[in-house]
């Protein structure tokens, strides 16, 4: 099946978003109509009172008569919002409500932005925990490392239910589908590839471990001091341990010689120079936003396959290709954790989308295919089921 090109767009003006931002981007609607005295009555009291009841007796029936079995809480502190840094929770909602209307797109599942006023890991997950029976699901969002980590691996355990840190693995997910497409289509093998991974912060850390998990055997991360080794402590150190296993010293100069794929979550500057020190036939995902770490006319002069995080070139590396379906998956599975084998099934759910329609500027569907998130949440489901 091939979807319809996308149209090419024209730049938003200010006032044209602004005015779509006015009153926020949400609201809430009814599934049960209140019409007359009966629907209020079966609506809210006394009706309502029934069901109150059963729950006291058996809360599992809150799982099919309250909206919280299928609502993801989106969460943010504000310290790391999209390129714009720590901008506090006030600043970030306009983002946190976007996702939320991302969720109802493109998984049918509601849920609510929570910007919470406070960066303490502890204050945080109690937080979370005494809201616990309000929601389905936990999707951190735009939350700064080595917090993140921390953040995400607490909540895990004290939390019976799914809960993902978006800026980590969706962006993984989306990353190994596409390179799986980008294999495909020129021939290559992924063990084969020397990786360079700019950027050692959230997104860098979990899309280097989903590599090495998909069998990447060369991968060479690194932070804004160089190549990552165990001095730099934390995740990075336990990255340093399983990378660079051809012991490469220095910076991004001596990573990009002999490299076939460069992967960019930095933002720093990707020099012109450094691509023609790449093998032939190299990868270039440059996945800042809004500026990639190199223009994509200027990397398609070396590699033959270039992608962005824009939506305005081709390839665009885009979590809502991830995350939608990987939460409904895991919820319509009734799953407590999302695990390393959903993350992977999720990716090969978007490489098969994309299979029989791959060339060098579409290694992964786009966007607004409509047959992504089902493929996704299908593919999640049965590896919950499985495990």
């Amino acid at each position: 099946m091939t979807t319809a090109p996308e149209r090419a767009l024209s730049a938003p003006t200010r006032d044209e978003i602004f005015d779509a931002h006015r009153g926020g981007k949400l609201s809430t609607g009814l599934t049960a109509h209140l019409r007359d005295q009966r629907d209020l009555a079966i609506a809210y009291s006394p009706g309502v009172a029934e069901v109150s009841r059963a729950i006291a007796a058996d809360a599992a029936v809150a799982r099919t008569h309250t909206w919280a079995d299928r609502l993801v809480a989106v969460v943010s502190d504000g310290t790391a919002v999209l390129g714009l840094g720590d901008i506090g929770p006030r600043a970030a909602l306009p983002v946190m409500e976007g996702k939320s209307a991302l969720f109802k797109t493109f998984g049918g599942l509601d849920s609510i932005p929570l910007v919470l006023d406070t960066t303490d890991v502890d204050e945080i997950v109690e937080t979370l925990v005494r809201l616990r029976p309000s929601f389905g699901a936990v999707n951190l969002e735009d939350v700064s490392a080595p917090r993140c980590f921390e953040l995400e691996a607490r909540l895990i355990e004290a939390l019976d239910c799914p809960v993902m840190h978006d800026d980590q693995h969706g962006t993984a997910i989306v990353l190994f589908a596409a390179l799986r497409g980008a294999c495909e289509v020129t021939g290559r093998d992924l063990a084969s590839l020397r990786f360079v991974v700019s950027g050692a912060g959230a997104a860098g850390i979990a899309c280097s471990r989903i590599l090495l998990a998909a069998g990447a055997r060369d991968v060479v991360l690194l932070d804004s001091r160089g190549v990552v080794d165990a001095t730099r402590g934390g995740e990075k150190a336990a990255l340093a341990a399983i990378t660079n296993p051809r012991g490469v010293i220095g910076g991004i100069a001596e990573a990009m010689a002999g490299a076939d794929v460069f992967v960019g979550l930095s933002g720093a500057l990707l020099p012109e120079e450094l691509l023609a020190s790449m093998n032939p036939g190299g990868m270039v995902f440059a996945l800042s936003n809004p500026d990639p770490e190199v223009h994509p006319d200027v990397a398609g002069r070396y590699a033959p396959i270039v992608a962005t995080g824009r939506s305005d070139f081709p390839n665009q590396i885009n979590n809502v290709l991830a995350f939608p379906g990987v939460f409904r998956g895991a919820l319509d599975a009734g799953a407590r954790r999302i695990t390393e084998a959903m993350k992977l099934a999720a990716a090969d759910a978007i490489f098969a989308v994309a299979r029989d329609d791959l060339a060098l500027d579409r290694i992964v569907p786009g966007p607004f295919d409509p047959r992504v998130a089902p493929a996704v949440a299908a593919a999640v489901a049965e590896v919950a089921d499985r495990g």
